[in-house]
């Protein structure tokens, strides 16, 4: 399940009705973004995501059928919010469910990690010097490779 909205959820409520039920989960992984006060020394009063809404949907649908296809998913979910956001506000929320923890932990990351580098989501920040866009970050870029399958026939 995807959703990309501007209002804040509820994770309990979420993780509820994402689960509701289904007796062969036996594992539940989850992340919750929240925006921080403070990034690269700067104080942050508050962050502008953007995004195109039909070309967001289509990849977080992309990433989340990849994790379906790597793993034995139960349920999945992503939440991600968008508009003027301020520190202690959640941002993101990813729930991977399966028969077993690792699978969970694993689709987990992995949804994550793309989230942050394939989603066309574009974020503002306020500082006291102004407000300022922020850049892709190598760190991930470096977490996300690690997902990236290999050819078995390039090493040849």
């Amino acid at each position: 399940m995807i959703r990309v909205q501007e209002q804040d959820f509820d994770i309990g409520k979420e993780l509820a009705a994402l689960t509701g039920g289904n007796t062969a989960i036996g594992g539940l992984a989850v992340f919750v973004g929240l925006v921080r006060d403070i990034a690269g020394g700067s104080d942050i009063q508050a962050m502008t995501l953007e995004h195109y809404p039909a070309m967001t949907e289509k990849m977080l649908a992309e990433i989340e059928a990849e994790a379906r296809e790597r793993w034995p998913l139960e349920a999945s979910l992503i939440i991600h919010r968008y508009g003027r956001l301020e520190p202690g506000d959640q941002i993101v929320l990813v729930a991977a469910a399966s028969a077993h923890r690792d699978a969970a932990f694993e689709a987990c990351q992995f949804l994550m990690d793309w989230l942050k580098t394939k989603a066309p989501f574009w974020k503002l920040e306020e500082t006291d010097a102004g407000a300022q866009w922020v850049d892709a970050r190598s760190s991930d870029d470096a977490a996300a490779a690690r997902w990236v399958k290999q050819d078995p026939d390039a090493a040849e």
